[in-house]
């Protein structure tokens, strides 16, 4: 696939920002091509630089899961339906990917379930969806717990998947009316045999879940509540963690939902996003979270005092973080990253690039990010990758870029966390 060139991206304002004390590393960004569409997506790189994620085919009516070596953009296929997706990290360093894809078949009970949120909106909720696991040239789907659909998220280098699958319990507590879920869903673990499946505990009282994150000492992390949307909200009534059989709440930042783990590292340090306020209900007023067995879970914050919004979506072993942080109605995003206690926006450390970071989804241990951007040149939204280059930068000359969110990346993200038409987001 050809090369996005890197060209000037009209902006809303430029505001100089206060000088700062500290140096910070510079990097450079490459854009990753799509499938023959105008989206791709870089959500997970591995430490050998192996980048995978999703990319739409020619048309943006389909979107495959894609992996990206030395610039080169390859399709993964599907389990037989129009679309996949690799969306969480894959810590693996041996090949082994992770995702979701349809699989073809009519869900029988008309479910969205939770992997439409990542499709083309035309063709998200036309078959059954199931978690995958790829190695080197061949997908294979993962079993259920008796129901019709499944998600992998993170995958190990011991060969191990978190998700979610359901399983036959019609749970009166899923958000039928809104979200069409029906089914209950239970937090799995696939792995390391080809056929392994096995189901984590949930906090008492609570009935459906979702481990989305793992590291290579046998530590998970994910969510446990109720059935409700089978994305999060209510489902993320508890942030928990897993270790050696046994469930734990790891608290939250004040609210009452969206308490959602994304990533945890070989230290056991867990980052994700939680709710600050109880008064916010169900809404989504979420921060990005921090937390330590030492510490407890602490709010990192947002980029700008007019943001309200901010995610952490992955941390490496040097306890870098990277995620987003928005203004309201998440009009206008920018690609954080947070290190030695200060989070700073991406966009101020990549000199000569004029396109906008706008999401931070994944870091390696060596420090290398990848995420979503705004093509300079044509508004698309393009993956990228940011490469450290050894030099280093003082905000004291530089200046931020405030530019709205694209309305086809505001409406995917929005999909993603179903939040369309909810009037009262923050």
């Amino acid at each position: 696939m050809r090369r996005l060139s890197h060209l000037v991206l009209s902006v809303a304002c430029v505001a100089a920002l206060p000088a700062l004390a500290w140096s910070q590393t510079q990097y450079r960004v490459s854009q990753l091509a799509a499938l023959g569409g105008t989206f791709s997506s870089g959500n997970s790189i591995s430490d050998l630089g192996l980048v995978s994620g999703a990319a739409n085919l020619s048309g943006d009516q389909e979107g495959h899961a894609a992996l990206w070596l030395n610039g080169t953009v390859y399709d993964l296929g599907t389990l037989g339906g129009l679309n996949s997706d690799i969306q969480w990290p894959a810590k693996n360093n041996f090949g082994l990917l992770a995702g979701i894809a349809q699989t073809g078949k009519p869900d029988p009970l008309g479910e969205s379930w939770s992997c439409s949120a990542f499709f083309p909106g035309a063709t998200a909720t036309s078959s059954t969806c199931l978690g995958f696991v790829w190695a080197w040239g061949h997908m294979r789907a993962l079993p259920t717990l008796g129901g019709n659909n499944g998600f992998a998220a993170g995958v190990n280098d011991l060969g191990q998947i978190t998700g979610w699958a359901e399983n036959t319990i019609h749970d009166p507590s899923c958000d039928t009316a809104h979200s069409g879920q029906v089914l209950q869903f239970r937090p799995v673990v696939w792995g390391p045999g080809p056929n392994q499946v096995r189901e984590l505990p949930l906090l008492d009282g609570d009935s459906s879940g979702a481990a989305t994150a793992l590291n290579d000492k046998g530590q998970m992390v994910g969510i446990s509540g109720t059935c409700d949307q089978a994305v999060g909200r209510f489902t993320a009534r508890h942030a928990v963690l897993w270790q050696n059989g046994s469930v734990m709440d790891i608290g939250n930042l004040g609210g009452v939902a969206w308490h959602t783990p994304m990533a945890i590292n070989l230290q056991g340090h867990v980052v994700g996003f939680s709710n600050v306020s109880a008064a916010d209900g169900g809404a989504l007023h979420e921060h990005a979270f921090l937390w330590t067995r030492s510490g407890g879970m602490k709010d990192l914050g947002t980029l700008y005092p007019n943001d309200v919004h901010s995610q952490a979506f992955a941390i490496n072993v040097r306890d870098q973080v990277v995620g987003l942080s928005c203004t309201a109605h998440f009009a206008s995003c920018h690609a954080f990253l947070w290190e030695n206690g200060q989070m700073s926006d991406l966009n101020l450390r990549v000199p000569g690039y004029d396109g906008l970071l706008a999401q931070a989804l994944d870091i390696n241990d060596e420090g290398v990010i990848t995420g979503l951007a705004v093509d300079a040149a044509t508004g698309n939204q393009v993956g990228f990758v940011a490469t450290p280059d050894g030099g280093f930068s003082s905000h004291a000359s530089l200046a931020v870029r405030h530019a709205a969110m694209p309305d086809p990346m505001r409406d995917r993200f929005l999909r993603r966390m179903k939040l369309e038409g909810v009037a009262d987001l923050p």
